[in-house]
């Protein structure tokens, strides 16, 4: 009698290891020139901080959040380059990167050969992701502090926020890669970030869209993690609990649909 053992999904069992051993794979492959990525893809909410935020902040002056702060108009953007650097970088790394393994490369079809399952894989190259999206993170909260536009304190608790904010946009980045069928999907998505950079209230509030557009704002991704991590660095008028509820969601939910579809492409 032949018993039939179909592959599962997800096995938790010694998934944390076999996860890292994913991760410190990438990590291998690619520390050559991975310094080189980290520091180019560190420069740009930098530079859009301090042309936007400094330079065109001296145009606008203070700005009233909606909790009665007033702030300056750097200290209203710092954030928000926060929570897009954080999510530029772990898309970076769950988009093109992931894709290319998966569908050119052929790598997670060696990977499943092994006792390495797709819900492992899908945690692995998550975690990868979050190495490179801390980096971006700890250093601009630093250049934040330095610039005086929040405080120390505050900076070590945004800190773990914009971590959540990459595990996110990680889990979001690898679901929508295995939707993609080639390279020039991506022009799509790319197109989808930007817009979702412009309108989140990254340099306006969201108070200023008219209504019917405001709720469209309020229920995107990086509108949620903009308004989390400013309401840490500079205050505001509470709501956060919602955003990390939101966020939290999120990330469990993509994961999920990631490592399902990875192993209906792998096991096919």
């Amino acid at each position: 009698m032949v018993t039939l053992v179909l592959p599962r999904l997800v096995s938790f069992e010694g998934a944390p290891r076999r996860s890292a051993s994913v991760a410190e794979r990438n990590f291998t492959a690619l520390r050559s020139a991975y310094w080189l990525v980290l520091v180019s893809g560190f420069l740009e909410p930098v530079l859009y901080l301090f042309s936007i935020g400094v330079g065109v902040g001296a145009l606008v002056g203070d700005l009233t959040l909606p909790g009665g702060q007033v702030v300056s108009y750097a200290a209203f953007v710092a954030p928000a380059m926060l929570a897009s650097s954080a999510m530029s970088g772990a898309l970076s790394e769950t988009t093109f990167n992931f894709f290319g393994k998966m569908k050119y490369m052929k790598l997670y079809d060696g990977v499943i050969a092994t006792p390495v399952q797709p819900f492992e894989i899908a945690l692995g190259e998550l975690a990868w992701a979050m190495i490179r999206g801390s980096l971006y993170s700890a250093a601009f909260l630093v250049i934040m502090v330095v610039a005086d536009l929040t405080t120390a304190a505050r900076a070590a608790v945004a800190f773990p926020a914009a971590v959540l904010v990459g595990f996110a946009f990680g889990a979001l980045g690898m679901s929508v890669s295995t939707l993609m069928r080639s390279w020039q999907d991506f022009d799509l998505m790319g197109s989808a970030q930007f817009t979702l950079f412009l309108f989140s209230g990254t340099f306006v509030p969201a108070e200023a869209y008219p209504v019917a557009l405001r709720w469209l704002v309020e229920a995107t991704p990086l509108y949620r993690s903009v308004h989390l991590i400013r309401e840490i660095c500079v205050g505001g008028s509470g709501g956060w609990p919602l955003d990390v509820a939101y966020l939290v969601v999120l990330t469990v939910g993509m994961l999920a649909l990631a490592s399902r579809r990875m192993g209906r492409m792998l096991y096919r």
